[in-house]
C-alpha cells in the first residue's frame, strides 16, 4: 500500500518532475497492483487501455513543454453509479443487466476525461448507494485496508472508490454523497473526503438514490487533494482564501452527534479537539437541539426511501427478487407514503435548514465525529439486526449535513497504529471556500497526533 503522503498529487508531481516517475508507469504500476489480493472486489471493470492511452498523452505533453493540469495522467477512480458511454450503468447491481447502455459520460465522468485523467476503472458500491456498511452480496466487498488482520468494512456506499484510494490505486475516487457515501468511507479508511454543497456539481448521468440529497463529490489523500477533483468536477472552482486556525471559531454540537460513541472515536475526537484547541482554535459546545429532530424532519418513510421507490417503481415490480434484500427493504419503506406526506416533508425540511443555519450563524464550522464507531467486522453484520444497527449509526452524524444541504469534510485524527476515525467540519450551503480554509488548516494539525 502506498504510504500516507506518498500518492499525493503533489507528491507524484515532484516525481514525474524529478524524472523519477512517469505517467506511463504509474498506470502501469496501478494496473498491476489492482490485480492483487489485497485489491479484491475494489473494482468492477477496468479501463486498462484507456488509462494507459491517458498516461501516454500526458507524458507526450510534459516532454513537448506543455503545462499540464494537476489530474492530467494520474489514476482516477469513478464509482459503479456514473454513466461510461456505451456501457449499461449497473449501480453495484444485478437487476440493471440488460438495460440500455449510457449514451454519453456523466458530466463528472466526461469533466476528468477532459482534465486529461487516467480513469483506471469504476469502483464498486453498495447497491444503488443505499447503505453506510460498503457490503454488497452481488459483486463481494472490499477489504478494509486499514486491518490486514481482521476484515472489515469499508464504509459505504462508495466502498470501492475508498478503498482504490487508500490502496494508492487512485490519487481520486470520484463517489457520491446522500446520506455520508463519500465521508464514511473516508473516516473508516483513513482518508479525506469533501462532500460539497449539492449544486456545485452537475448530477447528469448518476443514477440516481435520492434526487433531494445526492451529491456528486470526491475522496483522496489531503485535503489540496480533494480541492483538485472538486474543481475538476464543479461548474466553477472553489476561490479558497487561505486562513491561520488562530481565531477560528469551532462549534461542537453535544446533541446527538455523540449518542452511542465508542470509546476509541471518543478518545480520537477529544485529543483532537485538544490539539485544536492548542493551534489557537476557539472550541465552544452547543447544544444544537435542533439535531433532535432530524426523525422528525425525515418521517413517514424517509426521503432516501421515498425518493428511490420512485426511481425504482418498475423495476421494483418486476425484479425485486433480484435487489439486495436489505436495500430492498428499504425502498419499500417508501412506496405507501403519500404525495401530501411527501410534500410535508418537504417544508418541514425547508424550515428545519432555516433554523440550524440562523443558529450556527458566527462560527467558522461544526465540528463532530464523522461517525461514532470504528468500523466493524465484515462478519460482524451477517445478521440483518448487527447490520441495519451499524448502518443507522455510520450514517447519524453525515446524513444530517445532507438534510441541511450544507457541506462537510471529513478528515483523519486517530494516531498511527489506530483504526481510523475522521472528524468531520461541516458548514451551511453555499459555505465550500470558507469551510475549505478551515479544512486546511486544521488538517496539519490533525495530522501531527500521536
Amino acid at each position: 500500500m502506498a504510504t500516507k503522503n506518498s500518492f499525493t498529487i503533489a507528491a507524484l508531481r515532484e516525481r514525474i518532475a524529478r524524472g523519477e516517475l512517469s505517467h506511463e508507469a504509474l498506470v502501469e504500476q496501478v494496473l498491476e497492483a489492482a490485480a492483487q489480493p489485497a485489491a479484491e472486489h475494489v473494482f468492477t471493470r477496468l479501463y486498462a487501455d484507456a488509462a494507459r492511452a491517458a498516461a501516454r498523452h500526458a507524458d507526450a505533453a510534459r516532454k513537448a513543454g506543455v503545462a499540464l493540469g494537476p489530474l492530467a495522467g494520474l489514476p482516477v477512480s469513478v464509482k459503479d453509479l456514473y454513466d461510461v458511454a456505451g456501457e449499461t450503468t449497473m449501480a453495484g447491481s444485478a437487476v440493471c443487466a440488460g438495460e440500455p447502455p449510457a449514451a454519453r459520460d456523466a458530466v463528472a465522468v466526461a469533466r476528468l476525461r477532459a482534465q486529461g485523467a487516467a480513469i483506471v476503472g469504476k469502483t464498486n458500491m453498495t447497491e444503488f448507494a443505499f447503505s453506510g456498511v460498503g457490503i454488497n452480496p452481488h459483486y463481494g466487498t472490499p477489504r478494509n485496508p486499514a486491518d490486514t488482520d481482521t476484515a472489515r468494512i469499508p464504509g459505504g456506499s462508495s466502498s470501492g472508490a475508498a478503498v482504490s484510494v487508500a490502496l494508492g490505486l487512485a490519487v481520486a475516487g470520484l463517489g457520491s454523497d446522500t446520506g455520508g457515501s463519500i465521508r464514511i468511507p473516508a473516516a473508516l479508511c483513513g482518508l479525506v473526503g469533501f462532500k460539497s454543497t449539492q449544486s456545485r456539481v452537475p448530477r447528469t448521468g448518476a443514477f440516481e438514490l435520492a434526487r433531494s440529497l445526492d451529491t456528486v463529490c470526491a475522496m483522496a489523500r489531503s485535503v489540496e487533494d480533494c480541492l483538485i477533483a472538486d474543481a475538476a468536477i464543479a461548474d466553477t472552482p472553489l476561490a479558497v482564501r487561505r486562513r491561520p486556525l488562530q481565531g477560528m471559531r469551532l462549534a461542537v454540537p453535544r446533541t446527538l452527534m455523540f449518542d452511542d460513541i465508542e470509546p476509541a472515536v471518543a478518545q480520537a475526537f477529544d485529543r483532537a479537539l485538544q490539539a485544536l484547541s492548542v493551534a489557537g482554535a476557539q472550541i465552544v459546545d452547543i447544544t444544537l437541539a435542533e439535531l433532535a429532530e432530524i426523525a422528525t424532519v425525515n418521517a413517514p418513510g424517509g426521503f432516501s426511501p421515498v425518493e428511490a421507490s420512485a426511481v425504482h417503481r418498475e423495476r421494483f415490480a418486476a425484479k425485486r427478487d433480484g435487489f439486495d434484500s436489505r436495500v430492498a427493504a428499504r425502498i419499500a419503506l417508501g412506496t405507501e407514503v403519500r404525495a401530501a406526506d411527501y410534500i410535508a416533508m418537504q417544508d418541514r425540511r425547508r424550515d428545519w435548514i432555516g433554523r440550524v443555519e440562523r443558529a450556527i450563524e458566527g462560527f467558522d464550522a461544526l465540528v463532530c465525529p464523522t461517525v461514532p464507531i470504528v468500523a466493524p467486522p465484515i462478519a460482524a453484520l451477517a445478521e440483518d439486526a448487527a447490520f441495519f444497527k451499524a448502518n443507522g449509526l455510520l450514517l447519524r452524524n453525515t446524513f444530517a449535513i445532507n438534510l441541511l444541504d450544507g457541506c462537510a469534510f471529513s478528515l483523519p485524527c486517530h494516531a498511527p497504529g489506530e483504526l481510523p476515525v475522521g472528524l468531520m467540519l461541516a458548514s451551511v450551503r453555499g459555505d465550500d471556500a470558507r469551510l475549505a480554509a478551515v479544512a486546511l488548516a486544521a488538517e496539519p494539525v490533525l495530522q501531527r497526533i500521536g
